[in-house]
């Protein structure tokens, strides 16, 4: 089942990089190298997602 990121910004849903993972692991570690240069284009949270199935989401602005 493919593992895929959605982007939000502030006003909600933005276009992001395509990306498309064959696993949990291989999409949580592509986050882990992209989340600066996503939230420097103004995405403000990510939501993982497996085929239709939100699995979480994560905020990528900088704690308060």
């Amino acid at each position: 089942m493919p593992w895929s990121w959605r982007y939000e910004g502030v006003d909600g849903p933005v276009a992001g990089p395509a990306e498309t993972f064959s696993s949990q692991a291989d999409a949580e570690s592509w986050i882990g190298q992209e989340w600066r240069a996503l939230a420097t284009a103004g995405i403000t949270k990510v939501v993982l997602v497996e085929d239709d199935r939100v699995d979480y989401d994560m905020s990528l602005l900088p704690a308060e």
